[in-house]
């Protein structure tokens, strides 16, 4: 019996829930959901619910060109790699406690101590391919968007990395699954990394190259910056990353700033299944919450230069996080203080 549990477990983890089908399906309605509140904030219409679905499959139908003296190998697979990447750091989000009420225990396959650091250096990797597609495909469009996408990568990580440091400094531990177990016993520690909270938002911003960090593709500069030359099946594959890892990072912030999943609901007395439907509908609603404010900040800011994002990141969104880390350390080293 418990055998059959376990393989139901790993069947709705790694397939129904957290897993493919829903990420997929969930970075697509991210997509939509963004793209609508753009729209609205612009006094537009917007696309319907359906359109980043019918964009994917019509994308996935269309015929692949490949430039002549770009890189073959890196140029056909650096898209998976990149799938990959994300896909990993999003099973590593603290999913596990969803299944307590079900199986009587959580299911935390790739959690351990020390994997907010290993999730943030995988959300790395996609930048590092756009970087790499551009700079591979011998275009010069690309291969200036590929040098704009390094130069923000630099200026945004070690905020968003001194950010992140903060609920883990509270915790006392570098588990994500263990930050969320902190923040519901200890709800009153979540306001202590406000300005972590804004800077990680920002900084993702920037991770994701939205406006107003947009960059390095600055469509009316660079025509689409490092995926200028991308098409058909690599093109689609190359948007669905970004729509996941835009869905994985918002989850992040959700799960470490805003308490993720409730995870003392498995102590109520109610029926397991309603158990697990409350908390994802805890862990949506969420991650929504965060996509809509970066729809928010793309819908009100303008593109800046890359000089004043570099700029912005070390003169501001750096030294916050610093001061948000030391209240964290304040708070964690003196007693009484919460």
């Amino acid at each position: 019996m418990d055998l059959i549990l376990s393989t139901i477990a790993v069947i709705i983890f790694f397939v129904l829930f957290p897993g493919l089908v829903f990420i997929g399906s969930f970075g697509l309605f991210a997509e939509w959901f963004d793209r609508r509140i753009y729209a609205r904030a612009q006094n537009r219409v917007g696309p319907r619910l359906a359109q980043p679905f019918y964009d994917f499959i019509k994308l996935m139908a269309k015929e692949e060109l490949v430039p002549e003296k770009a890189d073959k190998w890196m140029f056909n697979y650096l898209p998976v790699f990149m799938f990959a990447a994300v896909l990993t750091a999003y099973f590593m989000l603290p999913f596990g406690f969803f299944f307590y009420p079900i199986f009587g225990e959580t299911i935390d396959f790739l959690s351990f101590e020390g994997d907010l650091v290993v999730f943030l250096y995988l959300m790395t990797i996609p930048t590092i391919g756009l970087f790499l597609i551009g700079w591979t495909s011998s275009s010069l469009y690309a291969v200036y968007g590929s040098t704009r996408t390094m130069s923000q990568l630099i200026a945004y990580e070690v905020p968003l990395l001194l950010a992140g440091l903060g609920p883990a400094v509270l915790a006392g531990t570098w588990r994500m699954a263990g930050i969320v177990q902190f923040f519901n016993e200890n709800p009153a520690f979540l306001f202590v990394n406000v300005l972590g909270f804004l800077v990680a938002l920002v900084a993702l911003q920037a991770k994701l190259e939205r406006i107003p960090f947009d960059i390095p593709e600055a469509e009316t500069e660079l025509a689409a910056g490092s995926l200028v030359e991308y098409s058909g099946r690599r093109y689609a594959m190359t948007r669905l990353v970004v729509d996941l890892e835009m869905v994985t990072g918002a989850a992040f912030i959700s799960a470490i700033f805003l308490g993720g999943y409730d995870g003392t609901l498995y102590s109520i007395q109610i029926p397991a299944v309603a158990q697990f439907v409350i908390g994802a509908l805890l862990f949506f609603l969420k991650t929504i919450l965060v996509v809509f404010i970066l729809s928010i900040i793309r819908a009100t800011f303008a593109r800046v230069r890359i000089d004043q994002m570099v700029a912005f990141s070390w003169k501001w969104l750096a030294p916050l996080a610093v001061v948000n880390l030391l209240i964290s350390v304040f708070v964690k080293v003196v007693p009484g203080v919460l």
